[in-house]
């Protein structure tokens, strides 16, 4: 397909004109113009921009791309290590951020929440980013922190009793841990999201809701490789996921 063909598709998809975000949506690097091989990643860091350019890429797509509101424009250091790569050998950059979090299918936390057993009963917080649900049996923290970890390939930072059985969770991927109060507000019993904050332990301490810091990389594989594997099924691309991890 073409370059313009999947940026707009990507854009209607994910309604990328519905955000405030904090970083363009949408194409951030042009390369060429057909594209047949897309790769996925969460970051466009210089680890996965190497290891897509060497498969044969033609677009990367990734969930946390470039030119971030407040950092220096000037394209120096590392910065201008990972452009050239991409212009070097005319391979496309597409990032999508909030609207990758948000997709009611395809997005980070609709992902997150069916891998999770989790049953999506409603949104809210700033642009209903953060999702509200329940389990279909209440389970014990500590089983059902143990079952995360599983499925996220790493063990989470948790706050509060293992032996309370839980029901109703909210939660957010990434760096969401602004939202636990709102998410207490909402009588849950646990709040899942990517990172902790220092006074996190202290709310969970005090309000017994459990906070569980599962990793905002590792909660964050799940929608981007589900955007490139819908991608490759409706159009006939070759899809590859390139993981770098990262423990936090």
């Amino acid at each position: 397909m073409l370059l313009n063909e999947l940026r707009d598709y990507n854009s209607s998809l994910l309604q990328t004109a519905l955000f405030k975000d904090y970083c363009p949506n949408g194409l951030q690097v042009e390369g060429r113009a057909q594209v047949l091989r897309i790769a996925t990643g969460v970051t466009a860091s210089q680890n996965v921009l190497d290891a897509a350019v060497a498969w044969g890429a033609d677009a990367i797509l990734v969930h946390h791309g470039y030119f971030w509101r407040n950092e220096d424009a000037a394209i120096t250091g590392v910065k201008k290590s990972r452009i050239v790569q991409l212009l070097r050998n005319d391979v496309s950059l597409l990032a999508y951020h909030l609207p990758l979090d948000a997709h009611p299918e395809l997005g980070n936390n609709a992902q997150l929440g069916k891998l999770l057993g989790l049953v999506e009963q409603g949104r809210f917080g700033e642009q209903n980013l953060v999702w509200l649900g329940s389990l279909a049996q209440p389970r014990t923290l500590e089983q059902f922190t143990r079952q995360a970890g599983q499925v996220l390939q790493r063990a989470p930072q948790v706050i509060g009793d293992g032996s309370k059985n839980i029901r109703k969770v909210a939660w957010c991927s990434g760096g969401a841990q602004g939202y636990f109060e709102a998410a207490i507000a909402q009588g849950v019993d646990a709040y899942i999201t990517g990172e902790i904050s220092e006074q996190s332990f202290h709310l969970a301490n005090e309000t017994g809701v459990a906070f569980i810091a599962a990793g905002h990389h590792a909660t964050e594989r799940f929608g981007i490789q589900a955007l490139g594997e819908h991608l490759a099924d409706q159009f006939g691309l070759e899809h590859r996921f390139f993981d770098q991890d990262n423990p936090v």
